[in-house]
């Protein structure tokens, strides 16, 4: 017997996909800065000016996943138990990374030797890379569906049956280094965006060339995604407005045009998304071909009154926390230059 989705899990559903998008966009162009840290930086000055440029925002940022997490543990208890019994390591590394570039972060100008920037630096770019690809890799195989089945003697709880090794298809592998280089695309656009002088020059040159790179990658995961786990016609659309996103925002560079460049790849980030989780509703990304009751936004839902308690509380703080962000982005909007760093203040010697 199928029992339809009520009003509040699909609302459920489309907020906590809203909060993913959310995540993927903007914490998408702070993980394309960090990882551009070690190699767009000539000198302290400039990696300080990449630090400064997504200073104020990335911890902001990192809310967006914090509270999809939260929310799907809240409005569907079983999707979240399955996902991290199903995606254990995965998980531990995205937390790893996430883990390694916040220190990165705060720790670099504790000491004023280079070395110990330098490596700090490396910490805060291979984390995002580390976070990025994992993601990539995850979403791809939610498109794909995880195959789970019942537990034995344990009505309602559902494993994954496959192996660590199995989410590592081509399909998955290829999600995942899009998505590093969709990041590494929109990172540089934000930075182009942000900066002025030598560094802007250099951000914008490497932004045309891994444009390129995005807009092939993307395509063919896209043309791919649609092929083998496609959605229909909604799919066929989503794609062509993806790559006209990505597109546009490569002539955008091109022209000087960093914030209508930025606006391009953040659209095709929101679409490319937005099919995302379209072909994981309502399975929730999980292959039930193997379970005798079926693992889906139904049979993974919190209680009604949950649900509506966890309603009236979003209407409530979730406007105070976008006005409150969208406020943060205004007073941080002006371009940095090496002008703005000030020069490093010597320690005096201790008086004895």
């Amino acid at each position: 017997m199928i029992v339809e989705p009520s009003t509040l899990q699909i609302v459920w559903f489309c907020l906590i996909a809203v909060l993913w998008i959310g995540f993927l966009v903007l914490e998408g162009f702070d993980f394309g800065v960090a990882m551009l840290l070690p190699f767009i930086g000539r000198n302290d000055k400039e990696k300080r000016v990449l630090v400064n440029s997504i200073g104020p925002l990335w911890d902001g940022n990192e809310v967006w996943l914090l509270t999809a997490g939260g929310a799907t543990f809240a409005a569907f208890p079983g999707w979240y138990a399955t996902l991290f019994s199903a995606l254990y390591l995965p998980l531990f590394l995205i937390l790893m990374g996430l883990i390694v570039r916040g220190l990165a972060f705060e720790y670099r100008a504790k000491r004023p030797e280079q070395a110990w920037k330098d490596r700090w630096d490396w910490g805060a770019c291979i984390g995002s890379f580390v976070v990025s690809l994992v993601f990539g890799v995850g979403f791809a195989n939610f498109v794909k569906g995880l195959p789970v089945q019942v537990a034995d003697g344990r009505q309602g709880v559902h494993v994954f049956t496959g192996g660590f090794w199995s989410l590592f298809s081509p399909f998955a592998l290829l999600g995942g280094v899009t998505l590093v280089v969709v990041f590494l695309f929109h990172g540089a656009i934000f930075l182009a965006l942000k900066t002025r002088g030598d560094i802007h020059t250099r951000t914008k040159a490497f932004a045309e060339k891994i444009g390129l790179v995005a807009i092939g990658a993307g395509g063919v995961w896209l043309l791919w995604s649609n092929l083998a786990y496609g959605i229909g016609v909604s799919g066929w659309i989503l794609l062509l407005v993806a790559a006209a996103g990505l597109g546009f925002a490569w002539f955008m560079v091109r022209q000087d045009s960093d914030g209508w460049a930025f606006v391009g790849t953040a659209v095709a980030i929101v679409v490319i998304a937005i099919g995302i989780f379209l072909s994981m509703y309502p399975d929730l990304g999980f292959d039930n071909s193997a379970a005798e009751t079926p693992l889906n936004i139904v049979t993974a839902s919190a209680s009604p009154t949950t649900l509506g308690i966890m309603t009236w509380a979003a209407g409530v703080f979730v406007p105070i926390v976008l006005a409150y962000q969208a406020w943060s982005y205004w007073v941080f909007r002006r371009r940095l230059s090496t002008k703005n760093i000030p020069d490093d203040v010597k320690h005096a010697e201790p008086v004895a």
